[in-house]
């Protein structure tokens, strides 16, 4: 069993608040637009961090991290991007790659829109975990918490961070 906290688009900003909520979780998934190198390095001293980098993202984290990163946590198939779409409307750099091969999970940020969607067509669910940064239209910010257990899901859960941005 293992606990995953999940965020995207934190465009640079640091909130003291991923240590608290993400203090339990066994790893860390950033889905791309980290903003700064600061900002996964101290990501990655709370945990263990996968990440991707967004179209933000600069020359330091491209070096670092990958634009799509596939592995596997227990028994289930995971791909991580930053720019993916959700189920119905995937983006086409990504749909060849999702109808050929389907994840069970398939996570990406970028539109900093919370979605959490199970796709019926390709027998996956899909986490958008919205952005956790205070760059960009969104008004609240939210991370995603999720245990997975073989090849299933429990607990997952939606963090709102309670101070609105706009």
């Amino acid at each position: 069993m293992r606990r995953i906290g999940i965020l995207s688009d934190t465009h640079g900003y640091w909130d003291d608040r991923y240590e608290t909520y993400f203090a339990e979780c066994d790893e860390i998934w950033h889905a791309g637009d980290i903003g700064s190198l600061e900002v996964s390095m101290r990501l990655a001293t709370i945990k263990p961090l996968r990440a991707v980098y967004g179209n933000i993202d600069g020359g330091d984290l491209r070096r670092l991290y990958r634009e799509r990163l596939r592995f596997k946590v227990e028994d289930v198939d995971v791909l991580l991007t930053h720019i993916g779409g959700y189920p119905g409307h995937y983006d086409p750099r990504i749909q060849s790659t999702l109808y050929a091969s389907p994840p069970n999970l398939f996570v990406a940020g970028h539109s900093h829109i919370l979605k959490i969607q199970y796709d019926k067509t390709l027998n996956m669910l899909h986490i958008n975990p919205g952005a956790a940064g205070i760059s960009g239209y969104h008004k609240d910010r939210t991370l995603v918490r999720l245990t997975i257990d073989g090849a299933k899901y429990t607990d997952c859960e939606v963090i709102t961070l309670t101070d609105k941005i706009r």
